[in-house]
């Protein structure tokens, strides 16, 4: 039987939800009382492995991973992922776990606070530092967006294993053409505008909110800036805005369609000083030739008298043709749907902070 499993990482825990014949049925929440930042589905295996970072008042960051679709969740005896105690920090929490490339089965990336990569070759169960962009010159400089410094996005480039792409709140994005020797700065046609005065387009040092990579052309990303909505067609290289036909440019997340070429999605907020949706309506914004028009995809959301907002990591797809779309709110809500029109699974969440979802035959 064909279902979907929708994962929700909240302020106080995991949720899990599945979607059969229609009807979805939500679980009891799992991983009581941890924030979960992270979630992460891994497909690359005979069956998919799960990851959720889980962040506990008293004991720190972890992370989990469940190879049974979550009925049970295996967590290491020791720290996953430890900053060396030569570079005077400690890890804060684990923003983002990456599967590797198809051909890279155990190969798992995590993005941490402060801004950090590390490497699993073992399927997610220790990570050890990338030093060498830990070391880059810039570091000393990076700032911290609202959030926290943080390394929130990681695409590994799907044909070239020597290419990956990373984004930071507040650096910007860095790539490495070497496999993670050396990393350069990709932020050129990126505005900064959250500080007195600076340099409108600096080399590093912007507060990049999500990145989303093309499905079609993994040369083509999609860009969530602290105001402003961008399009690379070379990897980075240089940024141009695609904000036009968008009721506003600030928000969190950016999303590609995982199968329609120039396709992405955006939710917008007015600004970085009234982070409310624009008239108080709920509402997601799709393209379908790479940002050059954007249309509203609202059908059965809320508003007026939507107050609330989507995190970066709070929404996904699902990888069917054609995509379902999820996000949840900081109320407490989760939706599930598309053009089609939208369902609320579940409400009276904690914050919900990270969604995933997958079909499962």
């Amino acid at each position: 039987m064909t279902e979907t499993l929708l994962l929700a990482g909240t302020r106080k825990g995991l949720l899990l939800s599945r979607r059969r014949d229609g009807v979805w049925h939500n679980e009891p929440l799992a991983l009581p009382m941890n924030a979960v930042y992270a979630v992460a589905v891994d497909t690359r295996g005979p069956v998919p492995r799960l990851f959720a970072s889980a962040t506990s008042e008293h004991w720190g960051p972890t992370v989990l991973h469940s190879d049974d679709l979550g009925a049970t969740w295996s967590e290491p005896d020791h720290a996953p992922a430890v900053l060396p105690e030569d570079t005077g920090a400690a890890l804060a929490r684990i923003w983002q776990i990456q599967p590797g490339r198809p051909d890279e089965r155990d190969v798992v990336y995590a993005g941490s606070e402060p801004a950090a990569l590390f490497t699993s070759v073992d399927g997610g169960i220790t990570f050890e530092l990338v030093r060498s962009l830990w070391d880059h010159p810039h570091r000393p400089q990076w700032g911290a967006g609202a959030g926290g410094q943080a390394i929130h996005t990681i695409l590994p480039h799907p044909r070239d294993p020597d290419r990956i792409l990373i984004a930071l709140s507040s650096g910007g994005c860095y790539r490495t053409y070497d496999g993670g020797q050396t990393w350069e700065a990709a932020n050129q046609g990126v505005k900064v505008t959250f500080l007195p005065d600076p340099p409108q387009f600096p080399e590093f040092g912007q507060c990049v909110h999500k990145v989303a990579q093309d499905s079609a052309d993994p040369e083509r990303l999609y860009l969530q800036n602290h105001n402003g909505v961008y399009r690379s067609d070379d990897w980075g290289g240089r940024w141009t805005s695609i904000a036009d036909g968008l009721p506003a440019e600030f928000g969190f997340s950016i999303l590609a369609d995982p199968h329609a070429a120039d396709g992405a999605y955006v939710i917008p907020l007015v600004s970085d000083g009234f982070r409310f949706a624009p008239d108080f309506r709920c509402r997601v914004y799709g393209t379908r030739d790479a940002g050059a028009s954007w249309s509203e995809i609202g059908a059965g959301l809320p508003g007026p008298g939507f107050y609330s907002l989507v995190l970066r990591d709070a929404f996904a797809t699902d990888g069917a043709s054609p995509a379902g779309l999820y996000f949840g709110t900081r109320d407490g809500s989760l939706y599930a749907g598309g053009a089609d029109g939208w369902t609320e699974v579940a409400n009276h969440l904690p914050d919900v902070l990270s969604v995933r979802a997958v079909v499962i035959d």
